[in-house]
């Protein structure tokens, strides 16, 4: 790839990350949470038993005091509650209330109508074109990080 390509790529991929934030940003402000809290709120819904912040942090391919500080920030609107853990009393498990559940759709139509705005009127194989050349550079990233963990969507 020639130098004037390769800057190209970079300025697009560094430009829709920006504008996709923002646009996500929007959208879930308006649920009341930032960009990550939905997946973090996401990923617990998925267990109905919950999980310890360990698990959650290996769920999300983050380190134990990044989830913390997270459930930390969602912690006031009520969307999910800590429970000892019997067998270990250091630590506890996180369980999404019944009102941390019903946000989980609303959370999900954020993500498509993102989506659909996103992609706008492309067609079928264009957005199949599209998706797989993302995901294949997401691959590529991820290999190049050692990141082995999807942490989201």
């Amino acid at each position: 790839m020639d130098a004037s390509e390769a800057m190209r790529v970079n300025r697009a991929l560094n430009k829709m990350s920006k504008l996709y934030r923002a646009a996500k940003a929007r959208k879930l402000a308006a649920l009341g949470l930032h960009p990550g809290q939905d997946v973090l709120l996401w990923v617990l819904a998925q267990e109905r038993e919950g999980m310890t912040v360990s698990q959650l942090a290996a769920r999300l391919g983050v380190e134990q005091p990044t989830a913390t500080r997270s459930l930390a920030r969602l912690e006031a609107g009520g969307w999910f509650r800590r429970q000892p853990v019997a067998t270990d009393r250091r630590q506890v498990r996180i369980v999404v209330t019944d009102t941390g559940h019903k946000l989980v759709p609303a959370i999900e139509r954020a993500w498509a109508e993102l989506a659909d705005e996103v992609m706008g009127e492309v067609s079928a194989e264009q957005r199949e074109i599209v998706l797989g050349a993302l995901e294949q550079a997401n691959d590529r990233l991820r290999a190049l990080v050692g990141e082995t963990v999807l942490a989201e969507e």
